[in-house]
């Protein structure tokens, strides 16, 4: 079994217009999306790469969406067999109490927060309101770390920051995406492999620079803290596959990556 713990898509009618600005944010870097943006164009391309479930990361990227954000959430949780949603609350939100409320009554078990899109270092003391809110409910939060083509001088969360966190939030469940640091795997390895911190594998493919260093990761860091991603509809996800499959890891080790991590952090 497979499961993504990293995919993006929008409801039907934002999907053309949430596309064609993100689309334009990522060109820069060279990225370009695989998918229309809906529900129905991830599960295809998922199914095709073998596949079983996904996690949609949805992301409030200022606090007028939130709510909106949060209904399409529930939403998919409510109609779909495929797909796991994840809710999410922006660091100036007024409400984060309420809507973590609603979230929790839809069975919706964690958030998508990103950094760079709301403009807010993860080493902000709005993100520990959120931070301590998700240790007292027993929630994840799956978060953006390392590069970003929207912030490409600024990186808004590091994995020096993501260090910081877990020792200040010790019983948080915190994802670090894209290994712990989009284009800092060194940087990860100094600072985030041994720690209490899950990461997930989303965006391996493209990084072919840094391929040795990730393989480190994944046999350095504790097999039950990596999860596998793939970013839909910003990877190919049949690469992303590949990418685990191909690395030199255990396949006890590739289990608990494909599926068994997953598994327990969602309650299946």
């Amino acid at each position: 079994m497979r499961i993504c713990f990293h995919c993006h898509c929008f409801p039907d009618a934002l999907a053309p217009r949430a596309m064609e600005v993100l689309t334009r944010n990522c060109a820069p870097a060279g990225i370009r999306p695989h998918t229309d943006g809906t529900a129905a164009g991830a599960r295809a391309v998922l199914e095709a790469a073998g596949i079983d479930g996904a996690v949609i990361c949805n992301i409030a990227t200022n606090t007028r969406q939130e709510t909106k954000v949060n209904d399409f959430a529930i939403s998919l949780r409510q109609q779909s067999d495929y797909f796991y949603a994840l809710g999410s609350l922006h660091p100036d939100s007024e409400q984060m109490e309420s809507e973590l409320d609603r979230l929790m009554t839809a069975g919706i078990r964690g958030l998508k927060l990103h950094p760079d899109y709301v403009g807010i270092l993860l080493s902000d003391p709005r993100f520990d309101r959120i931070f301590s809110l998700l240790e007292e409910r027993g929630l994840f939060c799956v978060v953006h770390t390392g590069l970003d083509p929207i912030s490409p001088d600024l990186i808004h969360a590091t994995p020096e920051m993501i260090a910081d966190v877990i020792k200040k939030h010790p019983r948080l469940t915190f994802i670090a995406a894209h290994m712990g640091g989009l284009m800092r795997a060194a940087e990860v390895l100094e600072h985030l492999v041994g720690t209490g911190v899950y990461i997930d594998t989303s965006l391996c493919s493209k990084r072919p620079d840094e391929r040795e260093l990730l393989h480190r990761i994944l046999r350095e860091h504790d097999s039950d803290r990596i999860l596998f991603g793939t970013d839909t509809p910003w990877s190919t996800p049949r690469k992303e596959v590949a990418f685990v499959e191909e690395a030199p890891i255990s396949d006890a080790v590739r289990e608990k990556i494909f599926s068994g991590n997953a598994k327990r952090l969602l309650g299946l």
